[in-house]
């Protein structure tokens, strides 16, 4: 009864941590692909081919359902994967849509016709892989019509952050909210486009301000993923053993997993 969670580093486990209280009967086998992070600075064709492995070796550990706790995977390979290479009996997700449903105040399965709604504008802080892709604007667009969306891709912020340099990270993260105000300097809301993102989201929202509504990935896809899996509990795979697999070293990848779980843990080589 697994369900695997994917990304291409270490940011999933925010993802994880989150899943875990929320579903703490379900075991979790989480992918990283460490060997080959950062994905956002890799062109689309590399992220498809990176990801469907990934998401292959959690099949193969008995995961029906994988959740892409990576933006820039999402963004690049998400579509592709779902019209022309999940198996029969699979389901792949990602994390935009939790988003967007936070955002647009939608619920899961909500297919009615794109609406005006309260926020107009929108800033979005993601790799530069998802923010050229236009991933989270081409989703939006489903659900809501008026919102205006300034993207900042926010290059240096994951590396900083696997590397444990936060000091790094968080002078980058006001850099780029400094870029984002400049060419829209009253965002009503700002989505962290990126799961290593929560590490810093108290930087993000003291550079933007306290009347900016700041929105996160973790909890909001663990509750749409206990939605989803009240719905369809057949999607909850036969897998009973919870894992973490790495495509890098296990010993440094456990060692740097710390700093997202605060506790320790052991990957193991996938």
């Amino acid at each position: 009864m697994a369900v695997g969670i994917f990304d291409s580093g270490l940011g999933g486990l925010t993802v994880l941590e989150a899943v875990t209280k929320r579903l703490p009967d379900v075991p979790i086998v989480y992918y990283g692909d460490n060997a080959h992070t950062p994905y956002g600075v890799r062109d689309a064709e590399d992220i498809y081919a990176l990801t469907t492995a990934g998401v292959d070796r959690l099949f193969q550990a008995g995961c029906d359902l994988v959740i892409l706790a990576c933006n820039t995977a999402s963004a690049a390979a998400l579509r592709r994967m779902q019209e022309g290479w999940v198996p029969e009996g699979k389901r792949v997700l990602g994390v935009f849509v939790p988003l967007i449903e936070a955002l647009t105040e939608r619920n899961w399965g909500d297919n009615s016709p794109p609406r005006e709604v309260a926020v107009q504008h929108v800033a979005l802080f993601a790799t530069p892989t998802t923010v050229s892709s236009r991933a989270f604007q081409r989703e939006l667009a489903f659900r809501a019509i008026g919102v205006d969306v300034e993207a900042q891709p926010c290059g240096g912020v994951v590396d900083a952050i696997e590397e444990g340099d936060m000091i790094l990270a968080e002078a980058l993260v006001r850099s780029h909210v400094e870029a984002l105000q400049r060419r829209m300097p009253k965002p009503q809301a700002a989505i962290l486009g990126c799961t290593h993102y929560p590490l810093v989201q108290e930087v993000f929202q003291a550079a933007l301000g306290p009347d900016v509504a700041v929105y996160s990935q973790p909890d909001l896809v663990a509750a749409s993923l206990a939605d989803y899996l009240e719905r369809r509990p057949e999607m909850i795979g036969p897998g009973t053993e919870a894992a973490f697999l790495t495509s890098g070293d296990p010993a440094r990848v456990s060692n740097k997993a710390v700093q997202f779980l605060r506790r320790k843990i052991e990957f193991i080589s996938a």
